[in-house]
């Protein structure tokens, strides 16, 4: 016979049970929109689709026609060069001025501000401004000109070569501000007795960071490891604000080849099997980020 306290207690399924009729319509938005426009994506990236949807299956003609696109591959060694430079270059800034910011600096909340607004911004507008700063007519290079530099060059916009190293100027003032005030709010929740204890042992700064502080805030790492790849998968507005793709085909990158053969080429089929790939290295981020998250738990 069950006990009156057990007897009184609901049962799991019946627990929070307004919470979790209030979150039905969401389940059902994610499940029916996301998950559904995923499957779908992933089916009709087969098809020969053109203008419209149709069910006429070509197997993976639609992936060797990508692959072997001169477009794509440049697109996707562009969004190497932009994603790993992204990640060293924003984490690493990031901590320091987190670091610089922990010390409970005088007008921090000022400074703070500072550094976060760009990433009140849309891309589109860090991307315009980026693009007059640069602009070798009236930007940097004209500047320092002015000054008595006439053989001063720098106009990365406008040359193949480098091209995407000047958008990720743009990238990183945007985003850095906001890994800053990540990588801060981990800072603040490390115990000051940590702090403490170092200094008593003598251990120098540097170490205490690398060695104690670091591995403390391994959390926060992946979570801000996770938002900054996401963010680089979907590299677009700043792209299309500072070249359009160009010089030539020279700063494509693969969203900005989605969106021209779905809207512009009206190449259903082919856009259909390059924002598949884009699905694919999303997973490859997230899994791995869920693993090291939820995985580990479990065993412990």
């Amino acid at each position: 016979m069950a006990s009156p306290s057990h007897a009184g207690r609901p049962k799991k399924l019946f627990r929070n049970l307004n919470a979790k009729i209030a979150s039905i319509p969401m389940v059902l938005t994610a499940m029916v929109i996301f998950l559904g426009g995923t499957i779908w994506t992933v089916v009709y990236s087969f098809t020969n689709s053109k203008l419209l949807p149709r069910a006429n299956f070509v197997g993976f003609d639609q992936y060797e026609r990508l692959w072997d696109a001169p477009r794509w591959v440049m697109s996707i060694q562009n969004l190497a060069i932009y994603g790993i430079l992204s990640l060293v270059f924003s984490i690493v800034i990031g901590f320091v001025l987190a670091a610089l910011m922990d010390q409970k600096i005088r007008f921090e909340n000022a400074f703070r501000t500072i550094f976060l607004y760009p990433f009140a911004l849309s891309f589109i507008v860090t991307g315009l401004v980026w693009q007059w700063i640069l602009n070798p007519d009236f930007g940097v290079q004209s500047i320092v000109r002015s000054l008595g530099w006439e053989t001063f060059t720098f106009n990365p916009l406008y040359d193949a070569d480098i091209v995407i190293y000047g958008i990720l100027i743009a990238g990183l003032w945007q985003g850095t501000g906001l890994v800053m005030c990540l990588l801060l709010a981990g800072l603040r929740g490390i115990d000051e007795d940590i702090w403490k204890a170092s200094r008593v042992d003598g251990i120098p700064i540097w170490k205490t960071y690398l060695f104690i502080i670091i591995p403390m805030m391994r959390p926060v790492f992946i979570t801000t490891l996770v938002i900054i790849t996401s963010g680089i998968v979907r590299l677009y507005d700043l792209v299309v604000a500072q070249t359009s793709g160009g010089p030539g085909i020279a700063s494509e990158v693969p969203a900005k080849y989605v969106y021209d053969y779905m809207f512009q080429a009206q190449n259903l089929g082919q856009g259909f099997a390059a924002s598949t790939m884009m699905l694919l290295t999303v997973a490859i981020v997230i899994i791995p980020w869920a693993y090291l998250e939820f995985g580990g738990k479990k065993r412990g």
